[in-house]
């Protein structure tokens, strides 16, 4: 009841259906003035639909210079185990690594690989195409959404996520699991947790031990968001915006990056790139605690007007939008993709 009711009384795990509801009419109304319900598909031209559906996170990394995030494999389905490890091996990917979903969801199906047994397992349990990809070394994550316009060379960041990783923090006396059951942010991970630790839950860290039971900024899978849009300065906006115009046809969305402090990363050191989404990005802010639902859904309508326009820009640039027998496929194939990603 506890766990029920601190989900009742804050709206960030509320479902994705009901915090959208207003959002749905917002679409249609952009829906209507492109004439397709699909427009955002030219909101990133280089990226399949737009990076709103069934967008393969191997062509994104493929868009990027490489030198601004890790090295990464693609395994197909079904690759024999001898396979991916010669994989790995020649494109110099070591353990500890992270295993992904190569068309992802929200964060399912993204696991730590410690072991080769780890990794055995995984691609046995995996049903999809899925990146194996080195560890990045950095302690801090945070997501930067970025908006261009097509006849702009710069662009601007309107939004900044600061994530704070699933972490316990011993005290000589309690188990781990006692440990997370004192957040209840944790604590609705914990039946995950148990299938991923096992026994390993019924430890006691050491005094100020500290355990990061989920090394990566998942909201989905306890990461707690919070809201550093005053971090915005003209030097990390000049950075951000050195890496955005390299990416061709990238003009909407929010790039996840892992760094060793902020003053080096508006000095373009010591980062690296996790990912970039595309018109499916959330500006991820508004998952901070302290906001309220009103203000969520000011800066949804914020970006989905931005994604419009962006979206209009390119296609009077000759950019077509996805008709509507080839979005409902697209759809169709989502739906599909996501249930096995859910099923891992």
């Amino acid at each position: 009841m506890k766990l029920f009711f601190h989900k009742l009384t804050h709206w960030e795990y509320w479902p994705f259906e009901i915090v959208y509801i207003p959002v749905y009419f917002l679409w249609a109304f952009y829906a209507l003035k492109a004439r397709s319900i699909f427009f955002f598909n030219a909101c990133n031209p280089t990226i399949k639909n737009g990076g709103f559906m069934m967008e393969s996170k191997k062509e994104i990394y493929d868009l990027i210079p490489q030198q601004y995030y890790p090295k990464t494999e693609l395994i197909k389905k079904g690759t024999p185990y001898e396979n991916v490890l010669n994989s790995i091996r020649a494109r110099g990917i070591q353990f500890p690594l992270i295993a992904k979903p190569d068309i992802g969801l929200r964060g399912s199906a993204v696991k730590k690989i410690n072991t080769a047994a780890d990794l055995k397992s995984y691609g046995k349990k995996a049903d999809f195409d899925y990146l194996l990809q080195g560890l990045i070394p950095f302690p801090n994550e945070i997501g930067i959404f970025y908006v261009r316009y097509p006849h702009e060379k710069k662009g601007r960041i309107t939004g900044i996520v600061a994530k704070e990783f699933l972490t316990v923090t011993g005290n000589g006396i309690f188990t781990i699991e006692e440990l997370v059951k004192e957040n209840p942010r944790f604590e609705l991970q914990l039946k995950a947790l148990k299938r991923e630790y096992g026994q390993k839950l019924s430890e006691v860290p050491a005094q100020n031990e500290i355990i990061n039971l989920v090394p990566y900024g998942n909201h989905a899978r306890g990461a707690k968001f919070m809201d550093k849009t005053e971090w915005i300065t003209p030097e990390l906006s000049a950075v951000v915006n050195t890496i955005c115009v390299q990416i061709e046809g990238f003009y909407f969305g929010r790039i996840d990056l892992m760094y060793q402090s902020l003053e080096e990363l508006e000095k373009g050191k010591h980062f690296s790139i996790v990912e970039i989404n595309g018109a499916g990005s959330e500006p991820t802010h508004i998952y901070d605690p302290s906001h309220s639902l009103f203000f969520a859904w000011k800066e949804l309508f914020r970006h989905i007007t931005f994604m419009y326009e962006i979206s209009v820009a390119n296609h009077k640039l000759g950019f077509p939008y996805l008709s509507p027998t080839a979005g409902m496929k697209e759809y169709r194939m989502h739906l599909a993709q996501s249930r096995k990603i859910v099923q891992f």
